[in-house]
């Protein structure tokens, strides 16, 4: 199974920019759909961005045009850049496979967007 290990979150204000990074060990990461998760408290875990292997994105709509995924193949690792958060954006931020592996869950990164 592949271990990924979540980081950069925090706690911003609205308006404020993170950068996420996810780090991926034991497969070959290359290959692989990546993506990241988000899940709010009291609320299903949900796709918020995927990146094929070669570069193509795909974006929910609640976060299209503020979030910007992209990965660095060499390095083993996938990065979120959150631009103009809003407090909707709070949650515990996952990357996986996409689809995801069950196994392969984090323990994710708290993005906390309040005044």
């Amino acid at each position: 199974q592949v271990q990924l290990v979540e980081s950069g979150g925090g706690l911003v204000q609205p308006g404020g920019s993170l950068r996420l990074s996810c780090a991926a060990s034991g497969r070959i990461f290359s290959i692989y759909v990546m993506g990241w998760y988000r899940q709010a408290p009291g609320k299903q875990r949900e796709l918020v961005a995927a990146i094929t292997g070669g570069g193509s994105t795909n974006y929910a709509d609640s976060v299209k045009g503020r979030f910007t995924i992209s990965r660095d193949n060499a390095k083993n690792t996938v990065y979120l850049q959150m631009n103009s958060l809003k407090p909707e954006d709070t949650a515990v931020y996952y990357c996986n496979a996409h689809p995801p592996s069950v196994g392969s869950w984090g323990q994710g990164t708290q993005v906390t967007v309040s005044s």
